[in-house]
């Protein structure tokens, strides 16, 4: 009798995939999650900015390139 219940229950988690998915979360999918909400970094607003590294600015005289005149080809 217990092994005819064994096998019902094991043809479920194998054949439905909603009690499979149950099933997955109760024993992965709580850990999973929390994981993943530790991971990600926390949401900024849109429109903010936030600059890591900033190079540090050079010494030189040099201010940028020498203009070249733009000539269209057809």
């Amino acid at each position: 009798m217990l092994l005819k219940i064994l096998f019902i229950i094991a043809l479920l988690i194998a054949f439905v995939p909603p009690v499979r998915r149950f099933v997955f979360y109760l024993l992965v999918g709580r850990q999973l999650v929390k994981e993943q909400r530790r991971q990600t970094p926390p949401r900024r607003r849109e429109g903010d900015t936030k600059v890591d590294y900033v190079p540090p600015r050079p010494d030189s005289p040099y201010k940028g390139g020498e203009y070249v005149d733009y000539e269209e080809v057809k």
